[in-house]
């Protein structure tokens, strides 16, 4: 059976905005675009990664409100994350799509959100794993150091993770050793973003011979230079519904897989 990855962004990519703007940001009276903007700055001024700079700010203002950020309440808020259109359908009608074409799907997310809220969301179970942001807790299971942060250049080395099946973050030999084979060859890679964020990995996926997807919802105009510099593959609606553009894309690269792997049978 062949093995296909097919790996998603979580924010604007499965869901409408920026996970913590759902829950998490009023439980703590953050206004949103003051947050971002205040995490840009104390970046710049730190000489700080954004995404270290998020984490901590979190953690500052949660604790000057006496909330305590613990797994458990991270989780509590995945329930609240509201998706685009079809998206809980979506992963068992392509799993099953892709059984009929003798094709295994992972399905992976690569993120700079927060990982605790996506193991809380409706959708984790459809994930072989997720990477993203995570919090270090302590004795008295609070959130006190960021354990894992992912920065947008930072996702791609998962991508290679997933390519050799080094999937835990602590392990760095396997990631790092010379290999000749790979679990999952970037020829059965599927990488969907939202955008230039994404870049590093579509543009990695695609150049390696995978598939990349930018999503939008705001017209495809925005999107079209991705296209044009070589950066992705493919621009579709963030609509994951039956027959929508971005499901008739994957059904369409599933069956190209399919049919290499049986040419390949008559190559020599």
């Amino acid at each position: 059976m062949i093995k296909v990855a097919i790996m998603y962004d979580f924010d604007q990519t499965l869901c409408h905005k920026n996970m913590q703007e759902y829950s998490l940001f009023p439980r703590l009276n953050i206004e949103p675009q003051s947050f971002w903007q205040e995490v840009e700055c104390y970046s710049a001024k730190n000489n700080m990664d954004s995404i270290l700079a998020y984490m901590y700010l979190l953690l500052k203002k949660a604790r000057e409100k006496n909330i305590p950020l613990t797994r458990e309440f991270f989780n509590s808020l995945g329930k609240d994350i509201i998706y685009y259109p079809g998206v809980e359908q979506f992963f068992d009608r392509i799993n099953k799509f892709a059984l009929e074409h003798d094709i295994l799907v992972q399905h992976y997310i690569i993120s700079s959100g927060t990982k605790e809220m996506i193991d809380g969301c409706s959708i984790r179970d459809s994930f072989t794993r997720v990477f993203a942001c995570e919090y270090h807790y302590d004795e008295k299971g609070q959130a006190d150091w960021p354990a894992v942060a992912i920065n947008y250049t930072g996702k791609t080395q998962f991508l290679f993770r997933i390519n050799k099946n080094s999937l835990d973050v602590f392990d760095n030999s396997t990631i790092n050793s010379f290999s000749t084979t790979r679990d999952i060859p970037f020829e059965q890679m599927i990488y969907i973003g939202d955008g230039f964020t994404d870049v590093p990995c579509m543009r990695l996926v695609k150049a390696n011979g995978g598939h990349s997807i930018a999503v939008h919802d705001k017209g495809k105009e925005t999107y079209k230079q991705l296209v044009e510099d070589g950066r992705v593959n493919y621009v579709a609606l963030a609509d994951y519904r039956q027959d929508s553009e971005i499901d008739n894309i994957i059904r369409f690269i599933l069956k190209k897989i399919a049919i290499k792997q049986q040419l390949n049978k008559y190559s020599g």
